[in-house]
């Protein structure tokens, strides 16, 4: 695997070693060792999936405190555009986000450290998501920013009205009233 930082602090992307044949593909979506000498140590505790349809936007979740969750994100089927909002407020990146494409083809991963609200957005008529988490979720610990926080700058890519969200996401807060 290729580990590529971003310009966020902790943030990677994660490209695999994809070995192709007339049967199909292979290859190593998670290796203790190799992840721990790039990024260090996390003990992930549990795998999540969903499956969304074209123009679902998924965020930008967090949870706060002791219940913060470091993810490491990929797509088993379709196309999304994935974000990381830092959240840290003693960092240098503090309000920045990083952004990047996943895909089925690609079969690249995206490494998000606590202390980042995380949000995804279906470029597909149907994606699979799949990620790891290292702590429980905590209801009681849940939050967000609104997905369209013009503060933010996230340039998503297909038109606000065919966006797909919950009713919780459309009423979260945006980031500057929270932080």
């Amino acid at each position: 695997m290729e580990f590529k930082k971003t310009q966020v602090e902790g943030v990677y992307i994660i490209e695999p070693r994809v070995f192709n044949d007339a049967r199909g593909y292979f290859l190593e979506a998670w290796k203790k060792e190799e992840f721990e000498q790039h990024i260090g140590p996390v003990e992930f505790i549990q795998d999540n999936e969903s499956k969304s349809s074209y123009g679902v936007l998924r965020g930008l979740h967090y949870q706060k405190g002791d219940f913060s969750q470091a993810k490491l994100v990929r797509v088993i089927k379709g196309r999304v555009l994935d974000v990381a909002v830092d959240i840290r407020p003693s960092s240098p990146t503090f309000g920045q986000h990083v952004m990047t494409e996943l895909s089925e083809e690609n079969k690249r991963q995206f490494f998000i450290p606590r202390g980042f609200a995380h949000g995804f957005l279906v470029l597909s008529e149907e994606a699979i998501f799949t990620y790891k988490v290292d702590n429980v979720y905590a209801p009681q610990a849940e939050a967000g920013i609104r997905w369209d926080d013009p503060d933010l700058g996230i340039e998503w890519p297909i038109d606000p009205k065919e966006v797909l969200t919950s009713e919780k996401d459309l009423k979260q807060p945006r980031f500057k009233d929270i932080f």
